[in-house]
């Protein structure tokens, strides 16, 4: 991912989206007129991780900043996802971050979700307040919607991190899959579908029984998946598989998109294949 300056300069202008390149990386955010080495306080921002997003941060006041996420690559329309760490903060500083460049009219934001916070120190995910949270139309960008929230630092040493939602990564996922392929089930089927866009696999999962494999044989391709929907449904599907194949795409980003969209024609069909 390319990677920015790692000191805003004073008084810059960036007044396009179209100028977001890749990930902030260790991007301390000084005041105007401010040069020298960030003081306690003067927030470092980074988002050069996997699944991390945040392209820009605009120094509005001391308590206020604007965020902007970067695009969907292969499709620059959209603007969703962010997740972000922040450190160098002091004891019970409080700030207002503004997600400015949000590309959806709907959101469950709008609907009481909130986004998720952890720390070092507190390493499981949590929603903020509802109270703290506001969506909402704003004509000083674009009228595109943002997402404010407000937030107080209370420990000095801790890296604090927000996300959209709970993150799931790609790593997470292939390593849950190759877990779920040890164990050898003869109701669980595993093959390649395709490369993503940055040639990462896509898989195509089958769950069935057993005996619907040897008549029915899915094309090479790939699927999709999260640890808590196969926890969830697999029991399900079992109960059903004596005349159901369930097909299931693995899990990708919107990156995939235009490279998975060439194998939908071979797959789309096997959504749900009832036999009978």
């Amino acid at each position: 991912m390319a990677e920015r300056s790692k000191t805003a300069e004073p008084g810059s202008d960036l007044g396009s989206d179209d100028i977001i390149a890749g990930n902030v990386s260790k991007y301390a955010v000084l005041p105007a007129g401010y040069y020298g080495q960030p003081k306690k306080g003067h927030l470092i921002f980074d988002a050069c991780f996997e699944s991390g997003n945040l392209g820009r941060v605009d120094h509005i006041t001391e308590f206020e900043y604007d965020l902007f996420i970067r695009p969907d690559t292969c499709n620059p329309r959209f603007r969703v996802w962010f997740n972000f760490t922040v450190e160098n903060v002091k004891e019970s500083q409080r700030v207002i971050f503004n997600i400015v460049n949000f590309s959806k009219t709907k959101s469950l934001y709008r609907d009481g979700m909130t986004p998720m916070v952890k720390s070092t120190s507190r390493p499981k995910w949590q929603r903020l307040p509802t109270k703290n949270v506001y969506y909402y139309r704003c004509p000083d960008h674009r009228k595109n919607y943002v997402m404010s929230f407000a937030f107080c630092f209370d420990r000095e040493d801790d890296i604090y991190q927000f996300a959209y939602c709970y993150p799931y990564t790609y790593t997470r996922l292939r390593h849950y899959l190759d877990n779920l392929q040890r164990r050898n089930m003869d109701y669980f089927y595993r093959e390649l579908l395709g490369l993503s866009v940055q040639q990462r696999q896509l898989d195509l999962l089958t769950i069935t029984n057993p005996a619907l494999l040897e008549v029915y044989c899915p094309p090479a391709t790939e699927k999709h998946h999260t640890e808590l929907v196969l926890a969830l449904v697999t029991s399900i599907f079992l109960s059903l598989s004596s005349k159901c194949i369930f097909i299931f795409l693995s899990s990708f980003n919107w990156e995939y998109v235009n490279k998975v969209s060439r194998c939908y024609g071979k797959v789309g069909r096997m959504r749900h294949i009832l036999l009978g």
